[in-house]
């Protein structure tokens, strides 16, 4: 079988989700596979060039994976023409201007979100990409969960009839960092480095949102500091500057309500740390990262209100599983495959720099609702 290789710059994969779920979890997945088989007799073959600010993090990953090329150069890197894809996993701050490198390098871009830090740098470079003539992604890994496939599969079956609601709970306990390290960076903490609960997770939201249920058409947001100090990396205390939390309510295309609570202040009393349930007129589903329930109109209980008598009945019980019927790989893997075959095949691609630019927008109109207690209009962005 012939292999054919795309080189891909892999910028910030020092970090926690640039490591972890970008590099082991899904290229050097793919290579331990073999290759990602196109279809056609030959398979793509992913070499990653390792790019940040620390040489010797850097050095240390190529050895500990056997891979040859890493550089804390990235303009010596966007101007190698051996190099197809150039991916950003940096702190938030600093990749606006880098993809813009990218783009103008000619080189096809996949990125984590928020692509921007306003809704205007993420739509700009969103054309910039588009009048480029480059492939464009951004991850959008929750739609690949097991539990958001199913969640997904009971959508296109008609389980829901007409939708009427959806209720998302996110997040956890967030240690502060005195007497047991935090599990986040500092950064996250900080307004000014690019940190806070709705730049965070509304791009995630809205596009789990758009792409199971419709367009967003409205947002308002209450916004909260829970944890006003907390300490860093080195144990030194610092201020709060970002949202740790952010209570949304999302109007959706049909006329469906989401409410979303985002945490970094909650302790964890449900089946998973994100859940949603959505309630339709023919039934209702409570979908999370791996599981999904169900209960039927026509198996849905009668409960009746009697706050003077213990309740004698279950309620988790009277729900049923919905089988995996399938076999789930890794979310970040499965999409950076559908990318790689846009590269190299092109096939069709959804989740590009516009569906970021609209996540962005969903934060920036958040943190204005709640700034102003009003609710905003989400207009249609278009390129």
């Amino acid at each position: 079988m012939a292999r054919k290789t795309v080189r891909i710059a892999m910028n910030g994969v020092t970090g926690r989700m640039g490591y972890r779920q970008h590099l082991v979890r899904s290229i050097l997945a793919i290579r331990e596979q073999g290759g990602l088989d196109l279809g056609d007799g030959s398979t793509l073959w992913p070499e990653p060039v390792l790019v940040g600010r620390r040489e010797h993090a850097l050095r240390e990953m190529a050895d500990k994976h056997g891979l040859e090329h890493y550089s804390t150069d990235l303009d010596q890197v966007l101007a190698d023409p051996a190099v197809d894809i150039y991916f950003d996993s940096q702190v938030t701050l600093a990749r606006e201007e880098a993809i813009k490198k990218a783009v103008a390098a000619g080189k096809h871009i996949y990125t984590e979100k928020p692509t921007a830090t306003s809704a205007a740098g993420a739509l700009a470079l969103a054309r910039l990409a588009q009048e480029a003539g480059v492939k464009h992604g951004v991850v959008q890994d929750k739609l690949f969960l097991p539990g958001l496939l199913k969640l997904k599969r009971l959508i296109d079956g008609g389980f829901f009839g007409r939708i009427l609601s959806v209720r998302g709970e996110f997040g956890y306990w967030v240690f502060e960092g005195d007497w047991q390290p935090a599990q986040r960076p500092s950064w996250n903490y900080r307004a000014q480095d690019g940190g806070g609960m709705v730049l965070d997770m509304f791009p995630h939201w809205e596009y789990i949102l758009h792409n199971l249920f419709g367009r967003v058409e409205t947002v308002q947001a209450h916004v909260t500091t829970h944890i006003p100090r907390r300490w860093d990396e080195k144990g030194k205390a610092y201020e709060a500057t970002a949202d740790d939390a952010a209570y949304g309510i999302f109007g959706l295309e049909g006329g469906a309500v989401a409410q979303i609570n985002s945490s970094w202040a909650v302790r964890v009393n449900r089946d998973e740390l994100v859940e949603f349930q959505v309630d339709g007129t023919e039934g209702s589903a409570v979908a999370g990262l791996r599981r999904c329930r169900v209960q039927h109109r026509s198996a849905t209980p009668k409960p009746v209100w009697n706050p003077d008598l213990p309740a004698t009945e279950s309620f988790r019980d009277q729900w049923q599983e919905i089988p995996d019927n399938a076999e789930f790989d890794n979310g970040f893997k499965a999409q950076w495959e559908l990318f790689l075959r846009h590269v190299a095949l092109d096939e069709p691609y959804h989740w590009d720099l516009l569906a970021g630019a609209r996540g962005v927008q969903l934060a920036e109109l958040g943190l204005q609702a709640a700034a102003e207690g009003r609710r905003f209009d989400v207009p249609e962005l278009s390129l």
